[in-house]
């Protein structure tokens, strides 16, 4: 596929997907979301991908909404007429993966300047690792917006009184890699000239797995965060007795007992 504002490869089970405006800091354009909707579509109805890995060009990952798009009366850009769909009454997602109705796990490499929107793919995505670069804030109450969705999901990855004051501190303070490892925000802190190459080797590292047991998986976890302990459990094993009529089911014990690679199938 060929895109204007990001870069699409997919390779063996791997969709990489790139923000790539590096002259506006990855700044989050119209048309670069447009764009990026048709790739996480295309991702996820691809039967060849297994796993997607958001990253981005230059010195930043991603810096937020292009102010300089933003039109004077403050409202979100939308290609239909103002709240005449159902997305423009959802919490505006922007660059965000469409985490709520996808099954497809995300790895993200924030690759420099991670802010605003941008800290995003961290809170929706699966797994999110970080050059040793990387910084993180949010800029929203700087320029006289409220910080809103974006804190709102960071406040329930890191300590409440740390999210407040990355909210409250805007563009004034960043906090690191290092620091964000420690707070349990990323998972992992690797040198800048190797972060791709350690995000295809993690990805390489779920795709060894069952593909449909991952995404089993992840929508266990991802659907039932909110529930009480009980009804979670109950939840997810929906997705355990799903799985288990697939041939993949069938495959993974039998590898096992004939002490062999298996042969995954996404079936």
């Amino acid at each position: 596929m060929s895109f204007d504002d990001i870069l699409y490869e997919v390779d063996g089970h791997k969709a990489t997907i790139t923000l790539n405006r590096p002259s506006a800091l990855n700044a989050l354009s119209p048309a670069m979301i447009a764009e990026l909707r048709t790739a996480y579509d295309e991702a996820e109805n691809d039967d060849n991908v297994w796993i997607l890995i958001v990253t981005g060009t230059g010195r930043a990952f991603c810096t937020g909404a292009d102010v300089g798009e933003i039109p004077e009366d403050g409202r979100v850009i939308y290609e239909r007429p103002y709240l005449s769909t159902y997305d423009q009454w959802e919490a505006p997602q922007e660059g965000t993966p469409p985490f709520r109705r996808m099954a497809k796990p995300v790895l993200t490499a924030i690759n420099g300047l991670c802010c605003g929107a941008g800290l995003d793919w961290i809170t929706t995505g699966d797994i999110a690792i970080a050059s040793d670069k990387a910084t993180f804030f949010d800029p929203h109450v700087s320029i006289g917006l409220v910080a809103g969705r974006e804190m709102v999901r960071l406040a329930r990855v890191l300590p409440r009184n740390i999210a407040l004051r990355m909210a409250l501190m805007g563009k004034h303070e960043r906090m690191s890699a290092d620091r964000a490892y420690e707070l349990g925000m990323i998972s992992e802190v690797v040198e800048h000239d190797r972060l791709l190459e350690r995000a295809h080797e993690i990805a390489d590292v779920v795709n060894s797995n069952a593909p449909l047991a991952v995404r089993g998986t992840r929508l266990a976890i991802h659907k039932t965060l909110d529930l009480p302990l009980h009804e979670a459990e109950i939840l997810a094993e929906t997705f355990r007795e799903r799985v288990v009529r697939t041939d993949d089911a069938d495959e993974g014990p039998k590898a096992f007992m004939e002490k062999r690679a298996p042969n995954w199938k996404c079936r």
